[in-house]
């Protein structure tokens, strides 16, 4: 069986600011580290529970922030920016279940760490068919579309709540902070967490061949996106999108058939927006 490890970083182990997923402050190189961890346990806890091959897909920033001389050495690493599926760069090449490890609360969210949705610069909002999405939702209906489970999370506790609204009680979860705010959590330490992150990831393993995993997550069509961004003008830019539409205040529209196109749009968007 073939696991993707989708890789974030603002819901690694003892994160609570910008400075320390920030590749431009002293604090980062400390928490690639220990994202590179939170990442292992991950990858040992797949294989402890059957996985055949394990992918690993460096999500975060310019996505070149997991430390591959320390990575386990049977998985292999999905690193540099830009991809065509992002942040779930790979599920659509024969994967059987995906992982979170280190993702966040959507934007706006209450008592999560570091909540943002893509760009907390950018995107002040993201609805799809009218409901809230953050990016654990959005990159899980994108492996939906491909027919492939989110299976586990790791993050804080606001994250873990997240993922199981979306996917179901059967998606295994590992917390490994309780936020109190934005940028303040009661944090584990790295020797705790990563025992609760390998054990989340063989239990779901588990649930995976024994079919009781969460379902594909699928979103039905029509599709509509709406994104409400931070400032007037990234919405005026966003709009240049080819059928996009702008519609109330900083909001605009894009209506599609399938999650890809949805999915590829959105980053159209921001990247018009800058």
């Amino acid at each position: 069986m073939k696991i993707l490890i989708a890789a974030d970083m603002e819901g690694i182990t003892g994160v609570v600011q910008w400075d320390q997923v920030n590749p431009n402050h002293a604090e980062y190189s400390r928490f690639r580290k220990l994202m590179t961890g939170d990442v292992n346990a991950a990858i040992r806890g797949a294989f402890a529970g059957g996985a055949t091959s394990v992918a690993v897909t460096d999500g975060h920033n310019n996505s070149r922030n997991i430390l591959i001389e320390e990575l386990d050495v049977r998985a292999t690493l999905n690193s540099g920016s830009p991809s065509r599926l992002s942040m779930v760069h790979g599920v659509d090449e024969g994967v059987d279940g995906v992982m979170y490890v280190g993702y966040h609360g959507r934007m706006g969210a209450a008592n999560a760490i570091l909540d943002h949705t893509w760009s907390d610069e950018r995107v002040s909002g993201l609805w799809i068919n009218d409901r809230a999405f953050g990016e654990s939702g959005l990159n899980g209906a994108v492996c939906g579309h491909f027919d492939v489970p989110v299976i586990m999370a790791s993050g804080d506790q606001t994250l873990c709540a997240e993922v199981r609204e979306f996917f179901g009680n059967e998606v295994e979860t590992a917390q490994v902070k309780k936020a109190v705010s934005r940028m303040c959590a009661e944090c584990l330490p790295p020797s705790v967490t990563s025992k609760l992150i390998e054990e989340a990831a063989a239990r779901a393993m588990k649930k995976l061949k024994d079919k009781k995993a969460p379902k594909p997550f699928k979103v039905p069509a029509p599709i509509k996106m709406t994104v409400e961004f931070e400032q007037s003008d990234m919405a005026d830019k966003a709009a240049y999108l080819p059928h996009a539409k702008r519609t109330t205040d900083r909001r605009v529209d894009y209506v599609a058939d399938d999650m890809v196109t949805i999915y590829l749009a959105f980053r159209a968007m921001l990247a018009l927006a800058r």
